[in-house]
């Protein structure tokens, strides 16, 4: 697990950056259950098909997926269940005006502790066609084929 500025990286959402332009990200706390932290810092979570939404005046996110924890017994919780995001009013009414306005996606994109808290991390996403990603897959791998001749030149003795 990666950790940067006392931020432990628990689940990244790499699909989201695939099928989506991330135009901003902002911070998020959630409410859980104590069975859900646990979970979690044993590091089963999957943020893959998860999304947020707006609804009520709150912030909710949907799919992510959070195993029972396997000493929880009747303690456990439903591992899809819907689970609120904590922010002020004023940031959700703006990202309810952006969202409504411009047809922008909320995708959670990292999920993490911060200072012994979980914390997520929300991106305003503008969803990729179809060449964009062959785009962005076609520079990937353009980029590791110059890293790899690079390499293979600084091994070998002039």
């Amino acid at each position: 697990m990666a950790t940067e500025k006392g931020n432990k990286l628990i689940a990244e959402n790499r699909k989201a950056y695939h099928d989506y332009h991330i135009e901003e990200r902002m911070e998020a706390g959630i409410e859980l259950f104590g069975t859900e932290v646990k979970s979690i810092r044993q590091g089963k979570v999957n943020l893959s098909d998860s999304y947020a939404a707006i609804s009520g005046g709150e912030l909710w996110l949907h799919n992510m997926h959070i195993s029972p924890y396997e000493q929880g017994n009747r303690y456990n919780h439903d591992p899809m269940r819907q689970r609120r995001l904590l922010m002020h009013k004023h940031e959700i009414l703006r990202l309810f005006s952006v969202v409504r306005e411009k047809g922008l996606t909320l995708v959670p994109t990292k999920l993490y502790f911060k200072r012994g808290r979980v914390k997520v991390e929300v991106g305003l996403a503008r969803g990729k066609k179809n060449y964009d990603k062959r785009e962005s897959l076609a520079k990937k791998q353009a980029n590791r084929e110059i890293e790899r001749r690079l390499k293979e030149q600084s091994r070998r003795p002039d």
